[in-house]
């Protein structure tokens, strides 16, 4: 823990300054973001983890400030019937990104290696032919001129069970958990057992893997994107401020009488009445 930092009782960074480093950390994705889309770059995100790691929240996070047109996210459903006769891969590849985006996977390819694997959802020839291709298709990614970047988000069963039960008792969270995260639960040493060997023979030179300690969303979210940054020797090439044009002058212009208007209800504040300069 850095001396420049100041940390509670539980050793969690203050809100403060988790705030002010999320912000400034936010900055420079916006200038990682200036510098792929001027040098055509296509950057892919993977992230994995178990259910409530964290992985939809550090997305959250790296995508908020930025362009929708050059970061976008890709959080693939179940496949359909015509997905599961194609090439595994195929799904996906129709997802990574054309020259200047960033693409972030929230959950991948991955998918077979994990959660088909522990809940029987391919077969063993499946599930053999993914670990043994994998490699050779991140590989072709990479030869392309992908630059691929893998995280596994790790979490303790104590901590997964705080979030889950936050989500049971929130409403608003709710909806972020399934039967299959509860089904998974119950399969903790066979997600571990399955999530070690994906590491193993999966971890290549080309596109290692990258592991996050996610118990403390604040460290987690603050230290993957810092790495992520730090994998780009990018430069500045935030535009200059630019001058604000003065309004057009007034040309003669009748707006329609406002009560013409389906205007929303002011449930907060009010609305404009004939004669307000709108």
């Amino acid at each position: 823990m850095g001396d420049e930092f100041e940390y509670n009782k539980r050793g969690v960074l203050k809100k403060k300054q988790y705030e002010r480093e999320l912000d400034r950390l936010q900055e420079e994705l916006v200038k990682l973001q200036y510098w792929v889309r001027s040098e055509g770059l296509r950057v892919c995100v993977v992230f994995e983890g178990r259910d409530a790691a964290g992985k939809g929240g550090v997305i959250k996070r790296i995508t908020r400030r930025l362009n929708p047109r050059v970061a976008r996210v890709v959080a693939l459903g179940t496949p359909t019937d015509r997905e599961r006769n194609q090439w595994y891969f195929q799904r996906y590849v129709e997802h990574l990104p054309t020259a200047g985006e960033i693409v972030l996977f929230d959950r991948s390819w991955y998918n077979r290696a994990g959660v088909e694997r522990v809940m029987g959802f391919c077969t063993d020839e499946e599930y053999e032919e993914f670990m043994r291709s994998c490699p050779e298709f991140e590989r072709m990614l990479v030869r392309s001129g992908i630059v691929l970047v893998k995280y596994w988000f790790s979490i303790s069963p104590d901590e997964q069970e705080r979030r889950f039960q936050r989500r049971i008792d929130d409403p608003k969270r709710r909806w972020k958990l399934s039967p299959m995260d509860l089904t998974a639960r119950s399969k903790w040493a066979e997600y571990s057992k399955a999530k070690d060997e994906m590491l193993e023979r999966t971890d290549i030179e080309e596109a290692p893997w990258h592991v996050v300690n996610a118990d403390v969303k604040r460290h987690a979210r603050l230290n993957c994107i810092t790495h992520l940054l730090d994998q780009f020797d990018y430069e500045d090439l935030t535009p200059e401020p630019m001058d604000l044009p003065p309004r057009q002058s007034d040309t003669g212009y009748e707006r329609p009488p406002i009560d013409e208007q389906n205007w929303v209800p002011a449930t907060y504040g009010t609305n404009p009445t004939e004669g307000d300069d709108w």
